[in-house]
Parts: structure tokens; sequence; C-alpha cells
């Protein structure tokens, strides 16, 4: 029998501790081995506790969420953290700040009255437990936490006569021009383009279009936040932008972005037509535009994530000729999405989340990354 998942439940609210104490102890597989109403309560029932994960609120006083991760961190690198947060702008800030600050994934908080208790506690099940599951079941596949450790593919099974190799599986010799990256992530988004984006210069020859599944608020605070880090250009898409090289755009929470226009006049759109795989913006909305106005001339990357979406977009880039690239199982936070393209046969390459950035330059031609000898980009805004 597979071991329970011990989870710490940290807020102020001692609501919001009994809606995620109820939905967590619903869970046959789960317990609840603590609650705390602040983060140094949390830190000191860390210290005697087995803990699996930990839900950890923003906002709290006398050590708020981000001291608390931080605190965390230093001793703990590896133990799963979702955040739980209000949506607000000092919320949502504080929230990406940690996402980037090594805290797994995060939760928009509910409230009691929004349709009840009942219908919080069931919200939270439905979105909080999948998270501490996938992410449970990823740190225990490392060693980072005792118990059994869920089978996995090799590498051998997932990609069907392709010989593995440490940090890059290449499987296709796909070239020529690229003229668009269009990047898809989910869970672990934050850091992997906190890890990426950076190491590009400003002269990146190309323009970027990144969908992350976050609401529209949070959307907007990743974009203030990979500006402040990168050289390149980031900002929140709008509609009718052209796309220009050296700029991130980000699709905004709510909305689908696609790329529309021609091929010499390209530009940003939005609209709000129905979820796909649960999200708005989805990753395969952008996909399937980006494979029928760039066709060959076209790079997909898919980094960590949960659940499936990309999958449909990547096959039709696949199918016109594009290069498709995912993030590798032991770098990403889960390998549901990259995993997913992988199983399926899309991927041309499988990299380690470090090797994406030099293989980025070398395929567009940009030159060496930052500070590796190369031109000098505008540097953090």
């Amino acid at each position: 029998m597979s071991e329970r998942i011990r989870v710490l439940v940290v807020d102020d609210s001692a609501v919001i501790r009994r809606i995620v104490s109820d939905a967590v102890s619903g869970d046959p597989g789960m317990e609840v081995v603590g609650v705390a109403a602040n983060g140094k309560l949390a830190l000191e029932q860390l210290a005697r506790l087995s803990v699996d994960v930990v839900t950890l609120d923003v906002e709290m006083p006398e050590m708020d969420g981000l001291e608390t991760l931080r605190a965390i961190r230093k001793t703990n690198s590896r133990l799963p953290v979702i955040m739980f947060s209000a949506v607000t702008e000092r919320g949502a800030r504080t929230t990406i700040e940690a996402l980037t600050s090594g805290a797994n994934d995060y939760l928009c908080k509910v409230g009691s009255g929004e349709g009840g208790v009942s219908n919080a506690v069931e919200r939270v099940r439905s979105e909080l437990l999948p998270r501490i599951k996938g992410l449970v079941a990823k740190a225990r596949l490392r060693g980072a936490l005792p118990g059994p450790a869920p089978r996995t593919m090799s590498a051998l099974e997932r990609r069907p006569g392709a010989a593995p190799s440490a940090a890059l599986r290449a499987a296709s010799a796909k070239s020529g021009r690229v003229d668009l990256l269009a990047i898809g992530v989910s869970t672990g988004g934050p850091a992997a383009l906190s890890a990426v984006l950076p190491k590009l210069p400003a002269h990146f020859s190309v323009p970027i279009v990144v969908v992350q599944h976050m609401p529209a608020l949070f959307t907007k605070m990743l974009a203030e936040r990979l500006a402040g880090l990168s050289p390149l250009r980031v900002e929140e898409a709008k509609s009718g932008q052209p796309l220009v090289p050296g700029t991130v755009f980000i699709a905004p929470g709510d909305f689908h972005m696609v790329v529309t226009g021609t091929a010499v006049n390209p530009r940003i759109g939005l609209n709000q037509e129905p979820h796909e795989n649960g999200c708005r913006p989805a990753i395969d909305p952008l996909f399937r535009s980006v494979a029928t106005l760039y066709g060959d001339k076209a790079l997909a990357l898919v980094l960590t994530g949960m659940g499936s979406d990309g999958l449909k977009g990547s096959q039709e880039l696949y199918r016109r000729g594009a290069r498709v690239w995912v993030q590798d199982e032991s770098s990403s936070v889960v390998w549901g999405m990259p995993g997913a393209i992988s199983r399926a046969g899309l991927a041309d390459q499988v990299l380690d989340l470090d090797h994406v950035a030099p293989a980025l330059l070398d395929v567009t031609g940009a030159g060496p990354a930052p500070g590796a000898g190369g031109r000098p980009g505008r540097g953090p805004r």
C-alpha cells in the first residue's frame, strides 16, 4: 500500500485552514499532519513533523509566505510548496516572486462566501489535490521525499528506438531558418522562464510568444518580473501588436493568444473563445495559429506543466515541418505536457532546462548567451 501524503496547511485564516484541511482529509491518500497560522509557527512544525508538501498562504502576520518560503529553501530545496494566494495586486506580485524563488505551484484563494464552505471545499479539492499528488509523486521519484517512488517509464519506453543521454536527446535533423519561438508552460513555469529568458540577449533574432497558464493579474505581474530579470523586452501582450525580434509577449490571463496577419506583417491576436484543456489562455490555440502562419519556420518549446495542453497544437506544428522541443523529465517540476508530446513521438529535442537557452541561441544564430562573450544585452531594467 502506498504511503499517505502528509500535508502542512499554513494560513492565517481559520476558515481557509478548515477549507483546505477538509478537502485534503477527504482524500484517503492524504492526511493533514499540521496547521499553522503564520510562517514562524509553520517553521516550528516543519522542524518536528514529517511533511511531504506545504500549502502556504501569501499574506500573513509575523512572517509572510515569501519570507517563509525563503526560510524553507535554506534547509530543504526540494520540499514541494504550493502558494495559496488572494487575487489582489499585492498577492499576485508576491506569488510571482515566490514562484520565481522556489515555490512549485500556486492556487488562487477562494472564500467561504463564494457559494458557501462546501463549494469552496469542492473547488480546493478539484484544483489543489491534483497539484499536491503530482508534485509529491515527482519529489518521491527524485528521492527528495520518503515513501514509495511511482514507476516511471524509461527513456527507451518513452521514445521507442531512441537511446538516452545525460542531458540532451536529439531525434531530428530539421534545419533551416527560425522566424518565431512559441513557448507553452504551466506548473513550474515562472521559475523555468526565469531560467531561460535571462540567458537570451537583447539582440535575440526572433519574437517570442508565451502562454503560461495563469489568471489576468498574475500574467501582468509575471511579465513585469521577467522584464526586470531579462535583457529582452518582456510585456503582457495586447491585441494588434506587431511581432518584433527581441520581445517576449506573454498571453494575458483569460484570453487565448494567437498570431495573425501575414508572414511579413505578423501580429498578436487575442480572443475569449471557449476554454481548451480547461485553460484560457491555452497553448493549443497559439500553436495552431503558429503552424498556419509560420509552418516549418517556427520553433515550439513546451516546458514543465501538468496535463496535456499543447499536444494537439504540437501535432499540427510537427505535420507542417516545424521544430518541437520539450523540457526533459528530470528538470521538470511536472512532466505532464512535455511528457505527453515526447510519448507521442513529436519531440525533435528533449532538453534539460539548463541546455534550453544555449540550444535556442544555436538554432537562431543569436550567438552566445549574455556573459558568455557575446554582445551585451540591455540588462535588467
